[in-house]
């Protein structure tokens, strides 16, 4: 990620090839593979689809609440690891070392917090989106608003596009295909399931591409580190690997003296050690534990129980990308020098187009270079799983932030049909917006895409981290002050924005004219910085204005968790029609979902509507025949179990013991590497 790429708008689009050598071209085996993979994906997405409970909104958005533990921690592992993660994480590690990859192993520790704190608290309150949370928690509209409009513009400048181009940029290497022609069909392929199927679709086919991805990336893995002579002779060649073509009284071609320690200096570092511990905390708590991505897959679960241990697998998998991205990112610097670790910005913008270095190119050049025939189909087939699986994410939790925040707030009349038609229209929008930015990604350097994800991140997401964490531990905590608090931490986190988009990082040779608050002031103790800050307002705000009465706090705190729900939440709750809380078409027993019992109604009363409408009403679930209408009983069953956090003490002492295996082997591996 060399930051401060030149803007001058170089068009990337031809340059790549000459990284990869002569034309590459696939053998049948490797198309084959392709083949096979992008039928079978779409075979397990159509079965999941059909299998769901697609009619209500708790059956598109939140699966039925019916997932178990391991595909919800396949599903967290694979929408964060998108093929920006492969490209990014990768070139990272072949610039500087194994620093980075203490952003994956921290996300351990976050993910317990996830099951063990916040999982709790969002299904004892009984909430589909996180701005729904917060609208509970503090009453009021316009946190809830502000939120889900930050989390749409964060996903969409940030995620989806970043994504895009990561996975377009490495087919458009490996098969030289047009990277307009390969995004439109990965967009296209991945909305037809994400709409069809909802969220159960979305974390089948995300387990089935955890299990292509880490094991695709472990042969690379493998492979490189046999070219390499293990990890003694990556450290020695890592080392030595200078590029033949140097910028004269210059170091910028010498790999960092630390390149294999995690815990660098905290002043000269380039990833400081308190920062990398406690500055990345702040933005991994906003990423883990409050973002609808990932929380969505985590309230998806049939128990608390299964969400917990979707966390633990979530954790074991995130030990991972260190050895099957970061290492092989540092092997390509090891064995391909003078692409991978270009410094001359002539030469670097003739290999991959780009001036500030080369370092994104490293896990393709690894693939195309390493892997066998058939082997490096089933490579490329890992990198579009990645970007698949992040993109399907997305999108689902995208248009369940634009159905139950932005458009209910709206038509507040909205009928749960109606709900389940804007979403999948929403995801078609993102698409049409997605294909569209890609023009002004490609002409945006590559080098400056990965500080731009990190460098958001840390100047939007710390305010959000703040007002969860005094949300659900503190109960002095009040609307005024959480709005005003959310409001400063924009400001400031805007300010250093505009700064770093105006004095853009130097390429080597040149002199740094950047002001100091920038130049010694790391990106990650500026979040640590504005949390604080955030925090104080927060708390300053709320103790001047009138406490919330303790009987409205009950299941939206930590510490009010376990209270009975409130007698006057109940009656409002039945007596709205669309109320998103619960899947209204749900039913009690098993979970069969209104999806099938309205299936049934369909085919019996209905027989003279066109394959046409059938075929629209099946792709939109919506049935023909209303589900049947619940009694005040059933619908109260209901209820209790869906914010039900009650576990079995055996279930429960299980997964609190493979937590505390969990963290142990991080702590070791912290330890090891530091």
């Amino acid at each position: 990620m060399g930051p401060g790429a030149s803007g001058n708008g170089v068009r990337t689009a031809p340059a790549p090839r000459s990284a990869m050598g002569p034309g590459v071209s696939l053998h049948a085996y490797d198309i084959g593979v392709l083949v096979v993979y992008f039928v079978f994906v779409v075979g397990v997405g159509v079965w999941s689809s059909i299998r769901a409970s697609r009619g209500t909104i708790g059956g598109y958005f939140l699966a039925g609440r019916s997932m178990s533990w391991w595909p919800i921690g396949a599903s967290l592992m694979s929408s964060n690891v998108g093929s920006g993660l492969f490209i990014g994480l990768a070139g990272t590690g072949a610039a500087g070392g194994l620093a980075v990859g203490g952003f994956e192993w921290n996300a351990t520790w976050l993910l317990l917090a996830l099951g063990w704190i916040f999982v709790p608290v969002y299904i004892a309150a009984g909430v589909v989106t996180m701005p729904q949370y917060l609208k509970k928690r503090f009453g009021g509209q316009r946190i809830q608003v502000y939120m889900s409009v930050l989390s749409l513009i964060l996903y969409i400048f940030t995620k989806i596009s970043t994504d895009i181009f990561s996975g377009a940029l490495f087919i458009q290497m490996a098969l030289g295909w047009n990277l307009y022609l390969s995004t439109v069909i990965l967009l296209v392929v991945t909305a037809v399931y994400t709409i069809a199927g909802g969220l159960t679709a979305v974390i089948y086919t995300d387990a089935l591409q955890t299990v292509i991805m880490v094991g695709g990336a472990l042969v690379l893995m493998f492979l490189g580190f046999k070219e390499v002579g293990w990890y003694p002779g990556l450290e020695q060649r890592y080392r030595q690997a200078v590029p033949n073509a140097t910028v004269p009284n210059t170091t910028c071609h010498l790999p960092r003296p630390d390149a294999f320690h995690m815990l660098r200096d905290p002043v000269s570092g380039d990833i400081p050690w308190p920062g990398l511990i406690f500055g990345l905390t702040v933005l991994a708590t906003w990423c883990w534990c409050t973002d609808q991505v990932i929380v969505q897959r985590s309230l998806s679960a049939k128990s608390l129980s299964h969400a917990k241990g979707g966390s633990v697998l979530g954790g074991y998998l995130k030990i991972l990308p260190m050895f099957f991205i970061v290492m092989p990112g540092m092997i390509s610097r090891a064995l391909y020098p003078d692409e991978v670790g270009c410094v001359d910005p002539d030469v670097c913008q003739r290999i991959c187009g780009a001036r500030v270095g080369c370092s994104n190119i490293a896990y393709p050049k690894l693939v195309i270079a390493l892997m066998p025939t058939g082997l490096r189909g089933l490579m490329i087939a890992v990198i579009v799983a990645a970007l698949m699986s992040s993109l399907t994410s997305i999108f689902n939790s995208s248009s369940t932030l634009f159905a139950i925040d932005v458009w209910q707030r709206f038509r507040k009349k909205a009928t749960e049909q109606e709900l389940m038609v804007v979403g999948r229209v929403f995801v078609v929008f993102l698409v049409v917006i997605s294909i569209l930015w890609i023009p002004i990604i490609q002409s945006s350097n590559s080098g400056q895409l990965f500080d731009y994800i990190q460098s958001i991140t840390s100047y939007l997401a710390p305010p959000v981290t703040a007002l969860f964490l005094l949300a659900i531990f503190c109960k002095r905590v009040t609307e005024p002050g959480a709005f005003w608090g959310l409001v400063f931490g924009l400001v400031v986190g805007l300010l250093r924005m505009a700064l770093e988009f105006s004095y853009p990082a130097p390429a080597c040779g040149e002199v740094d004219r950047r002001p100091a608050v920038l130049k010694d002031f790391h990106y990650l103790y500026f979040a640590l910085v504005l949390c604080g800050l955030t925090a104080m307002v927060i708390v300053a705000v709320s103790l001047c204005t009138t406490p919330i009465p303790e009987e409205k706090l009950a299941r939206l705190t930590w510490w009010t968790r376990n209270q009975p729900r409130p007698e006057l939440e109940k009656e409002a709750h039945e007596d709205r029609p669309g109320a998103l809380e619960m899947p209204c078409g749900a039913q009690p027993a098993g979970g069969g979902g209104a999806g099938n019992s309205s299936q049934g109604a369909e085919q019996h009363g209905a027989p003279r509507r066109s394959w046409g409408r059938l075929l629209w009403g099946w792709f939109c679930g919506l049935s023909g025949a209303p589900a049947r209408a619940l009694s005040p009983a059933e619908k109260a069953a209901l209820e209790q179990k869906l914010t039900s956090i009650e576990e079995e003490p055996l279930w429960r002492s299980i997964c609190n013991v493979n937590a505390v295996l969990l963290l142990a082997i991080n702590v070791f591996l912290w330890g090891y590497f530091a």
